[in-house]
């Protein structure tokens, strides 16, 4: 098992990962490491406004929200905060549904909200009210 972690910031996610360092490709908004348990599989995870934030604190880095491994064999939980390996509970299957139609609507508002932002006199109305504010 892999109890802490350190980051690596990298232009590109190397082919053998070490144990214990989360790489971090920002170019390519993509995350990596090995899975905690010590299955020795390579976990990527999205970086993104509607997918997982990584931040850099003293203690090491942080990978938010939880990674759960449910395609793996070992269908590990874990969270990476601070540095160290938290470990969560098993999900049932329909848990694990639950938290996919979570995150999809999640992100069906995201990008509603961001196609709305694009056009433009909702852009030229902000523009205004700073202005005359």
């Amino acid at each position: 098992m892999i109890e802490s972690f350190r980051l690596e910031r990298v232009e590109y996610v190397p082919k053998t990962l070490k144990p214990g360092v989360l790489y971090v490709a920002a170019e390519f908004d993509i995350a990596a490491h090995l899975c905690a348990c010590g299955c020795g599989t390579k976990v990527t995870t999205p970086l993104g406004p509607t997918e997982w934030q990584v931040s850099d604190t003293a203690g090491g880095p942080t990978l938010d929200p939880s990674v759960g491994n449910w395609q793996l064999t070992c269908r590990s939980h874990y969270l990476i905060t601070g540095g160290k390996t938290l470990w969560a509970g098993q999900w049932s299957e329909a848990r694990i549904e639950a938290g996919r139609n979570a995150e999809q609507k999640r992100r069906e508002v995201y990008y509603t909200a961001r196609a709305h932002d694009r056009k433009w006199w909702v852009r030229l109305g902000r523009w205004l009210r700073e202005l005359f504010q």
